[in-house]
């Protein structure tokens, strides 16, 4: 059994085995399927081409496992292409003692625009939102959806408040109402907002909406995160 991550800031009491079924049931799940294999079969000759750029620019390894917390707050390695240097915790933790700016900057947002742990192929893949692509792996799985809230670590769930029982409610999404929406032109309790109301009034439609609105938003590197 996968470990459950319960945020201390409020009660996750139903988080497990036991959680409710995810939003959508047997509608979403098989939407899912059906498009996360459609994709891996089209995606293939990309797949095979990224994993080498990736592997070939440093000699590290080519997909990178993040923990990350899914419904009903199991927790599961979300998957990416690696765009970062293989000792990145190192790195982050240096560059942000020498840099306060920088430090108040991760504590307000958990990114950085300038990211000294990041690639120049790992630059490319995330201007393109194409280091995402493993994670219709994830969808595969059954730990992620095609459209759901987006993936976080248990430090951000529990900024979440109240609002994080809507979070565990969904699988975690490939792309979403938030990535759509201004990604890194919103605030953080923009982004809370934006998953709850996801939940909240989720129909097959909006995934489909949603889908489509993310083709542009990529393009404008407003896309997935």
């Amino acid at each position: 059994m996968r470990d459950v991550a319960k945020p201390a800031d409020a009660d996750f009491s139903q988080a497990g085995v036991d959680f409710p079924p995810p939003i959508g049931g047997l509608v979403k799940r098989s939407f899912d399927i059906a498009g996360s294999l459609i994709g891996l079969i089209a995606l293939s000759p990309l797949f095979v081409m990224i994993a080498l750029l990736v592997k070939f620019s440093d000699g590290g390894p080519i997909f990178y496992g993040h923990s990350r917390i899914g419904r009903g707050g199991r927790i599961f390695p979300c998957l990416k292409f690696r765009t970062m240097v293989p000792d990145g915790e190192r790195v982050l933790a240096a560059y942000l003692a020498a840099n306060p700016e920088a430090s108040a900057e991760w504590i307000a947002t958990r990114k950085l625009k300038n990211d000294p742990r990041i690639t120049r192929v790992g630059a490319v893949l995330r201007k393109l939102s194409l280091d995402e692509l493993p994670q219709i792996i994830n969808i595969l799985q059954g730990d992620m959806s095609l459209v759901g809230p987006r993936p976080v670590v248990r430090d951000e769930l529990e900024i979440y408040g109240n609002s994080a029982v809507y979070y565990l409610k969904s699988r975690p999404g490939l792309t979403g109402l938030w990535q759509v929406s201004g990604r890194n032109d919103v605030s953080y309790d923009s982004r809370v907002a934006f998953d709850r109301h996801y939940v909240e009034n989720w129909s097959m439609f909006e995934d489909i909406r949603i889908i489509i609105k993310t083709v542009p938003a990529v393009w404008m590197s407003r896309g997935c995160y």
